[in-house]
Parts: structure tokens; sequence; C-alpha cells
């Protein structure tokens, strides 16, 4: 890998953090702070994106994909979300968006990988 390629990954990662950032923020203020929406948005959008990108970009998977889409999406802050609803007695809403997350990712990388083959 070149220097230039990790550095414009790295670049897009950075990118991709902020807008997750503005994106659950913005979600937030919309719909409050009571479930974490914005999260769920991010990461749906995400495995959609992903989707796309590894079919209809593969050339750019690197930089949009692990860089951009990997600093967008977030795995942990899912999880940690979830095991807060727990444990403030929301186990309801926690299944929902464990469960909930999960299902909606799956069906947009799915979604996203069968536009992506279109537009290829």
């Amino acid at each position: 890998m070149s220097p230039l390629l990790f550095l414009a990954a790295a670049l897009a990662g950075g990118a991709g953090a902020v807008l997750r950032y503005l994106a659950d923020l913005g979600v937030a203020r919309f719909a409050g702070r009571r479930f974490p929406w914005g999260i769920l948005l991010v990461n749906v959008s995400g495995s959609f994106a992903l989707g796309v990108v590894a079919t209809a970009l593969p050339e750019g998977a690197f930089v949009l994909g692990a860089g951009l889409l990997g600093g967008y999406t977030t795995f942990s802050t899912a999880m940690l979300d979830t095991v807060a609803l727990r444990r403030d007695g929301e186990g309801r809403a926690a299944a929902v968006n464990a469960i909930g997350m999960l299902a909606l990712g799956l069906v947009a990388a799915g979604l996203g990988l069968a536009l992506g083959a279109g537009l290829r």
C-alpha cells in the first residue's frame, strides 16, 4: 500500500467519525436521547453504503469502505448503548436496539450489494 493511499484512508476515517457525530447529534435533537436512533441510523446507512461501495466501486473499497465508512459506523457505541439501556431498566428497548440493528443492518447491506451490482 502506498503512503498516499494510507493517508487518504486515514483522512477519510476522520471525516467518517465527524459525520457519525453530526448525524447522531442531529437525530438526537430531533428524536431525543431516550433511544439511540442516531447510532441505529448511522450503522444501517453505513451497512447499505458499504454494500454499494464493495460491489460498485471495488477499487475504492479501502479509502471509502475501511476509511470513510469504517470511521462513520460504530459497533462499539451500538453495544454500549444497548448495555446502557438494559442497565437503566429498559430491557425491551435494549433488545429492540440489538436485534433491530442486526436485522436492519443485514437488510441494508443486502440492498446495498444489490444496488452496487446493478450500478456496476
